[in-house]
């Protein structure tokens, strides 16, 4: 790449210490990326939600009790809606990278005067911009159907924007690791689905054995569903504090982590 700044005479400083032309522009390439196909990127994850909270009011009936001191279908609603928000943060940074590999056109960003750290908050931030148009347009459906009310939306943004960061991050890793897309399917069956359904989506950690309560803590998963979920009925499940100390540094280091990979040409410059 330094040698082909030199043939060209591309002279990378001449855009300032940040390229802001170049990072808004891939921002904007990725966002559009899932604008175009809004049915499988935004509609599909809504109607998988409706579907879960059809199922589980029609199983459990009127015979569930009270959750937090809330009925069961309002307890489940935010958890159904920031879960179908992490999956598809994690779903779009991997993909994302996985077919530029393929199709050959990962070249385009390579070739960019763009650094390392540009390219990835570029990428993981469309991610978290496609988890949040899902959030909203799922809360929105959600609140016509359950009985859901906004206490605070600031902690429903906290935990949107931090969670669908750090899943965003662990997608752009997953991303440059993977060498094909059963790689990334592995990834997420086996790690990404468990970790957010053991998280409290549909359960409270407290019906939990000591042991299992003690892990859950240090499940981040748990932590952004349980602060998205104080938003809206304002109790929580577990320490909040913690929670808005712990998303954050996991943010930063599975970012750092995906800047350092790809500075470096993990699986993309060989």
């Amino acid at each position: 790449m330094v040698e082909i700044h030199k043939k060209y005479k591309i002279n990378v400083k001449s855009f300032g210490s940040i390229n802001y032309v170049g990072l808004i522009s891939l921002y904007l390439r990725e966002c559009s990326r899932f604008f175009v196909v809004w049915a499988q990127t935004l509609l599909s994850p809504l109607v998988s939600s409706l579907l879960f909270l059809s199922v589980l009011s029609l199983a459990l009936g009127n015979e569930r009790g009270d959750v937090l001191g809330h009925p069961f279908i309002v307890f489940l609603a935010p958890g159904l809606i920031v879960q179908s928000m992490i999956l598809q943060s994690f779903s779009h940074s991997t993909s994302s990278l996985m077919i530029s590999k393929m199709q050959g056109n990962i070249v385009d960003i390579l070739y960019a005067p763009l650094s390392a750290a540009e390219v990835s908050l570029s990428i993981i931030l469309a991610a978290v911009t496609r988890s949040v148009v899902i959030g909203i347009v799922s809360t929105l459906v959600f609140y016509f159907i359950v009985d859901l009310k906004i206490l605070n939306i600031g902690y429903i943004f906290y935990a949107a924007f931090f969670g669908s960061f750090f899943i965003g991050s662990l997608g752009f890793i997953t991303g440059l690791w993977a060498t094909k897309f059963d790689h990334t399917a592995t990834i997420t069956n086996f790690l990404i689905t468990p970790l957010s359904f053991l998280s409290g989506v549909f359960y409270t950690i407290d019906k939990l054995p000591i042991v299992f309560q003690n892990i859950s803590y240090f499940n981040p998963f748990f932590h952004i569903i349980n602060i998205f979920r104080y938003g809206f009925l304002g109790v929580s499940d577990g320490n909040i504090s913690f929670g808005m100390i712990y998303l954050p540094l996991l943010s930063f280091v599975a970012w750092f982590i995906a800047y350092i990979l790809y500075k470096n040409g993990y699986k993309i410059k060989s």
